[in-house]
């Protein structure tokens, strides 16, 4: 609505240029003094901001600015008066809009407010802008607010402050801006004229549902006020919230044009609760297949149990996600792990359970377990039987006594998924997660498919980012988060926190960066594919220990290890989860590629080793493994003894049945030993021997043993004793020597020369 269009309504004053007999120097009204005559008025032309302009020396306390003519002021219009002015020189004064308000009979209306709120004038040639709007009705907006009794206003505005001010002031301007208040009043509908009462107690669900089906796609307004809603809602059209809606847990609200955090913490009046009410509405609808923070920050003050939540159901398997938004963590004993400590049986014949476990109902799902002996990483609580004194286990433990005292650690997590029997392609995406040291941040339902969690931020995690209590990883994908420990101060050896955990199969971790956790990943299961990513987890103290950035602690891995960056810690190998741990059949340590990563320490001590093998059982051996087209290096301090190693302080490695184990087409830099298998060298003799002992101790993988030559040929003559060439076909025994790490060349009499020699250490 604009009555300047609608009705021809003149609004605008004249312009300074035109003369200014038609301004007043008091009220405006027909008689009083004008401008023309004041000496301390004058126009100015062309001015570089205003072009022709007005300018005034002030010499009043109040000096006043009124149109002469009448500006129509009209029940249901809204003017907006504003003007730019700007100060040269003297003392800087206060400007406001001001208006005299008349009556139709010519009458001055008393009792209204005639000036606006003043503004500073701060600085020389500065333009400030005043404007106020005039209007009948008492609206948000609206500066002065005049009911029906005036009819006009002589419009201006009023320099107050001190005086000696010279000051320029632009043609003043008058706008209709009804349509601004018109639309808001129009084009909604209002929950109380459908009978909301707004009080909190009244159940208002039948006011809001006819509101609903009256506004035909306009606005449903809520006005000041809470409004009980006792059960299930859905409003089709927008709703614009004034109040707020007070729900009981259990009943859902469905906002179908503001599926959206800004609509539900509007509506709630929550953000925490408008969060809450999103999430069960995800889980309970076809319509929306994401909600959206909407960038906004959620303060948590305890974990988020997503099952509880929604309430209506236990599995899920449609895809659902939500995004765009941080969440914060507030201090809160909410936060504190619950700790508890049992005495219970274990028996290799029921890998996954501890037996014997007094009041087991007392022990958290989820919760991780530690013991003194047998317990592996990352095993945690997936299921307890309180009746048989039963608690299942996410990992078998590797031949702990048959009786020992556990302690159970649950971990406290902004979003909680524990809840879930099974929980199926739920994605994460672009969510900050900020736990300050206070707490975890996601875990993962018990059970299952496809998890996602993309370009995510996990900012100081107390204990875990991302924690999987049984197969609820299965098929997992982490993709390109940033993952950033609460112990960047913290040398290595005192870390704790960890990044992620597997316990099932097929997982993708791709593209992600982590910098000073204990680990990167502990890794279960098979099928996984680790590429792309760059965690880091050196200290500041001169030749440190490091920790493993990855522990694979499967010893079937069938995982593939591409394109990352390996910075101050390294891959550790396991069975540490075997029930059994010492070898009587199977693949044994097998399916591990290495292919295409840097690898990069400094300051690190000269045993750590990039690959490390730690078996957990007698027997073990390599049996498939490939580490090809990687950069090995080492800078500040000593040299690094060598990229590969054994970790043999529980068992060593049957290295004599190392099978399918190529170490190739590597780069090193700053390492003393320079694996390879198959290797080749170029072996010389400058004494006529019968038999060459080629030493191949610093070039064989792991220590194993040199087993057989591929091929020994020549490089130029080979001559006897007497320099006589020899033209002979030798024979090559492997396994001789310290550790079978040497090769016997056999002449058919003695020779000297050089021969190029390959060797593998393999089967």
């Amino acid at each position: 609505m604009n009555q300047v269009i609608t009705d021809g309504l003149i609004l605008m004053p004249p312009a300074f240029a035109d003369g200014l007999g038609d301004w007043s120097r008091q009220d405006g009204r027909p008689g009083s003094d004008t401008w023309a005559t004041a000496p301390n008025a004058a126009i100015v032309s062309a001015d570089s901001d205003f072009g022709d302009c007005l300018e005034i020396l002030k010499i009043d306390a109040t000096t006043k600015l009124r149109s002469m003519g009448q500006t129509p002021i009209i029940p249901g219009t809204y003017l907006r008066i504003s003007a730019r002015v700007k100060v040269l020189s003297g003392n800087l004064p206060d400007v406001r809009i001001a208006a005299w308000p008349g009556a139709g009979n010519d009458t001055y209306v008393s009792g209204l407010a005639e000036t606006a709120t003043s503004v500073d004038i701060t600085g020389y040639g500065t333009i400030v802008t005043v404007s106020a709007i005039i209007g009948s009705g008492q609206r948000g907006g609206v500066d002065l607010a005049w009911g029906t009794g005036p009819s006009y206003a002589h419009v201006g505005l009023d320099l107050t402050g001190p005086n000696g001010a010279q000051v320029r002031i632009e043609s003043i301007t008058v706008e209709d801006v009804t349509s601004v208040f018109h639309r808001k009043l129009m084009d909604w509908v209002d929950v109380r004229d459908y009978g909301a009462v707004g009080n909190g107690t009244t159940n208002d669900r039948d006011a809001f549902v006819a509101a609903d089906a009256a506004a035909n796609g306009r606005e449903v307004l809520v006005p000041e006020g809470d409004y009980y809603v006792g059960n299930n809602l859905t409003l089709t059209n927008p709703a614009r919230f004034e109040g707020k809606l007070v729900m009981p847990d259990t009943a859902r609200l469905s906002l179908n044009e503001n599926f959206d955090l800004d609509g539900y913490a509007e509506a709630l009046g929550d953000e925490v609760l408008g969060l809450k009410k999103g999430l069960q509405q995800l889980f309970n609808q076809s319509e929306f297949e994401a909600f959206d923070m909407c960038g906004r920050r959620v303060v948590l003050d305890e974990p988020l149990d997503i099952q509880a939540i929604v309430g209506n159901r236990n599995t899920y398997a449609n895809r659902r996600v939500l995004r765009n938004g941080q969440f914060t963590a507030a201090a809160s004993s909410a936060w504190n792990d619950t700790v508890t400590t049992r005495s219970a049986n274990w028996s290799a014949s029921s890998a996954f359970e501890l037996s014997g476990v007094s009041n087991a109902a007392s022990i958290p799902v989820g919760s991780l377990v530690t013991g003194p002996q047998g317990v592996g990483r990352e095993v945690y609580v997936r299921a307890v039987n309180a009746a048989q004194n039963k608690v299942f286990l996410s990992s078998p433990l590797v031949a702990p006594p048959a009786n020992q005292t556990y302690t159970f650690t649950r971990f406290k997590y902004m979003l909680d998924f524990i809840g879930w029997q099974n929980l199926q392609r739920f994605i994460v995406s672009d969510i900050e997660f900020l736990c300050g040291g206070l707490c975890s941040a996601i875990n993962l339902a018990l059970d299952g498919l496809v998890f996602q969690i993309q370009d995510c931020f996990f900012t100081g995690p107390k204990d875990r980012a991302i924690t999987s209590a049984d197969e609820g990883c299965q098929g997992m994908q982490i993709d390109r988060c940033q993952f950033l420990s609460n112990e960047q101060t913290v040398n290595v050896p005192q870390r704790k926190s960890i990044c992620f955990n597997i316990n099932s199969s097929d997982c993708k971790i791709r593209d992600n960066r982590a910098n000073k956790f204990l680990h990167f990943g502990v890794i279960s299961g098979s099928g996984n594919i680790i590429s792309g990513n760059h965690f880091f987890q050196g200290d500041g103290i001169v030749e440190g220990v490091r920790s493993p950035g990855l522990v694979i602690a499967d010893a079937n891995a069938k995982c593939t290890f591409t394109g990352n960056y390996v910075d101050n810690c390294y891959i550790e190998w396991t069975n540490e989860k075997d029930p059994t741990p010492n070898f009587t059949g199977g693949l044994s340590f097998h399916g591990l590629t290495v292919q295409g990563n840097i690898f990069f320490a400094t300051n690190t001590a000269p045993w750590m080793r990039f690959i490390s093998i730690k078996p957990h059982g007698t027997d073990h051996f390599i049996n498939g493994m490939s580490v090809t087209g990687n950069l090995f290096k080492k800078t500040n301090g000593a040299q690094l003894e060598a990229v590969d190693g054994v970790d043999d302080s529980i068992a060593s490695l049957d290295l004599n049945r190392t099978a399918d184990l190529e170490f190739k087409g590597n780069v090193f830099h700053g390492i003393v030993k320079r694996t390879e298998n198959p290797i080749s060298l170029r072996v010389v003799e400058g004494t006529a021997v019968q038999t060459w002992n080629v030493d191949l101790s610093d070039w064989l993988p792991f220590g194993a043993p040199a087993k057989y030559a591929l091929s020994v040929l020549p490089d130029g003559p080979l001559r006897s004793v007497s320099n006589v060439i020899v033209y002979s076909a030798p024979y090559a025994q492997g396994l001789q020597g310290v550790g079978g790490q040497t090769l016997r060349v056999t002449w058919s009499q003695a020779v000297k020369g050089a021969a190029y020699v390959t060797t593998r250490c393999d089967n």
